[in-house]
C-alpha cells in the first residue's frame, strides 16, 4: 500500500480550509458613483466577510493659475471628504473592518497599488464630488487595465 492511501475500513479525512476573508478596495472621492461603490462593497463584505478599505487620494495641482493660500492642506481636505462620504453612506452603522485610508499621490496610482492582494477594486466612473477630478473616467480606465485584482466600475445614475 502506498503512503497516503487509506486502508480498508479507515476513512481518509480531507481537510478543506475556507479561504481567509478578502479585502475590497473602494476609491472614494465624494461623488455619487463612489458612494454607490461603497454601498456595493458593503453588500459584498456582508456576504463574504471581506474587509473594506476606503481609499481617497490627494495631490497638489500640477499648475497653479491663481494665488494659493499657503495654509491650504489638501491632505486634510481629502480626509474630510472621506469621513463625510463614509458618514453619508453608512452613518453610525459602518461595516465591521472598514478601514479609511488617505493616500498622497495620483488616484490611479494609489488605487492600483492598493489593489495588490485585494479580492476586488470598486471605483466610480467619474468623479465630480467634493474633491473634483479625483476619480475621472481616466482613473477607472487605468484601474481596469492595470489593477492587480478584478475591478468593478460604477456609473452615475441620473
Amino acid at each position: 500500500m502506498t503512503e497516503g492511501t487509506a486502508q480498508q475500513g479507515e476513512t481518509k479525512q480531507d481537510v478543506t480550509h475556507a479561504p481567509a476573508p478578502g479585502r475590497i478596495v473602494v476609491g472614494v472621492d465624494g461623488s455619487e458613483s463612489s458612494k454607490q461603490a461603497l454601498r456595493w462593497a458593503a453588500r459584498l463584505s456582508a456576504a463574504d466577510g471581506s474587509r473594506i478599505q476606503a481609499v481617497t487620494a490627494w495631490e497638489y495641482p500640477q499648475v497653479f493659475n491663481a494665488p494659493v493660500d499657503v495654509s491650504w492642506r489638501p491632505d486634510v481636505d481629502a480626509d474630510t471628504v472621506l469621513r463625510e462620504t463614509l458618514d453619508e453612506v453608512f452613518g453610525g452603522d459602518r461595516p465591521e473592518g472598514l478601514e479609511p485610508v488617505v493616500v498622497h499621490g495620483p488616484a490611479r496610482t494609489a488605487l492600483i497599488e492598493a489593489s495588490r492582494g485585494a479580492s476586488l477594486l470598486v471605483v466610480g466612473s467619474r468623479g465630480h464630488g467634493g474633491f473634483a477630478g479625483l476619480l475621472l473616467g481616466s482613473v477607472s480606465s487605468a484601474c481596469s487595465e492595470h489593477a492587480h485584482c478584478p475591478v468593478l466600475v460604477f456609473h452615475d445614475r441620473d
